[in-house]
């Protein structure tokens, strides 16, 4: 593993264990020529997905892209970074055993929504708000106003 400080090619595990889920391993890692500590993990692929964008382009998924989406949306909210971890886990391991290559950026949006729904309601209206293509004030209110729609059909049953 390269050193990500110096570049140096041979770094050395200092310790290892498996995460909270043992869906990944945890390394912390040391590098002999600048003494820098880093972690890194290593998670299973079963296979590889590819992402089908809304142009036909296709393109390598991306789990640090994925995550980076996930966490702005949940960006000064209080929300656990372990549970966001697991959302994303999650939707990671749903594309991968779903038994489908090709990923529509509809498909991995809507599972996006759907956890970001159940982590926390404002972090969800933020990724709506990208997703769905909000251009004015408008846009938020109906969408929230559908979002109550559905809470209160939800209570009534």
């Amino acid at each position: 593993m390269r050193c990500p400080f110096c570049g140096h090619t041979d770094t050395q595990v200092k310790d290892s264990r498996p995460t909270e889920e043992h869906h990944a391993i945890r390394r912390r890692r040391f590098c002999p020529a600048c003494g820098s500590r880093f972690t890194t993990f290593e998670r299973v692929q079963l296979r590889e997905l590819m992402v089908v964008k809304t142009d036909g382009q296709r393109e390598l998924f991306d789990r640090d892209k994925l995550a980076r989406s996930i966490f702005l949306a949940c960006r000064k909210r209080p929300i656990e970074d372990e549970r966001v971890e697991k959302a994303l886990n999650g939707i990671q391991r749903r594309l991968e055993s779903s038994g489908e290559s090709d990923i529509t950026t509809d498909t991995i949006g809507e599972m996006v929504m759907e956890a970001l729904n159940a982590l926390d309601q404002v972090a969800y209206v933020r990724y709506a708000s990208v997703y769905k293509n909000f251009r004015e004030a408008r846009d938020f209110e109906q969408f929230v106003e559908k979002m109550h729609d559905g809470e209160e059909e939800a209570d009534a049953e």
